[in-house]
């Protein structure tokens, strides 16, 4: 289970130290894409796979079915972490979250997978969350809790 949130930088190759609470959980292997609102997603492999088949069956002559689909899988790469915990970040993936070399990353934890931030997108994004949150709590009363 990934919970919480880090900050950590990005070196000049272009790598991420992921936190050693999340190393720990995380297989060797993980694949990072594309997520909403102009994040990166990292997903360990089995949740990786457990998304893919959904995303696989939805059907190729629904244009939102497809436009998902290149979407996902596109920019979508398999890295691995090296000894120190690290992943290369691709360029492309860099570019479309905003995330720069030598600049600081919020690594946030939802539970199966791990989200990639830029500072100031994560502040946004948290703060549009809680407004929502704050104005309409139907979620919390849905879930019974």
């Amino acid at each position: 289970m990934f919970l919480g949130q880090y900050t950590y930088t990005i070196d000049s190759k272009g790598r991420l130290t992921i936190p050693a609470r999340f190393r720990d959980e995380l297989p060797d292997t993980v694949i990072i894409t594309r997520g909403l609102d102009r994040c990166l997603t990292v997903y360990p492999l089995d949740v990786w796979e457990e998304i893919a088949q959904k995303v696989n069956a939805l059907p190729i002559t629904d244009p939102r079915g497809r436009a998902l689909r290149r979407i996902f899988f596109a920019d979508a790469v398999s890295v691995e972490l090296d000894r120190q915990g690290r992943v290369l970040l691709p360029d492309q993936l860099r570019e479309y979250s905003e995330l720069n070399i030598t600049n600081e990353v919020v690594v946030v934890g939802l539970d199966r997978f791990l989200e990639l931030w830029s500072p100031e997108r994560w502040e946004q994004e948290n703060a549009r969350q809680t407004q929502i949150m704050d104005e309409d709590p139907a979620l919390w009363e849905n879930l019974h809790i």
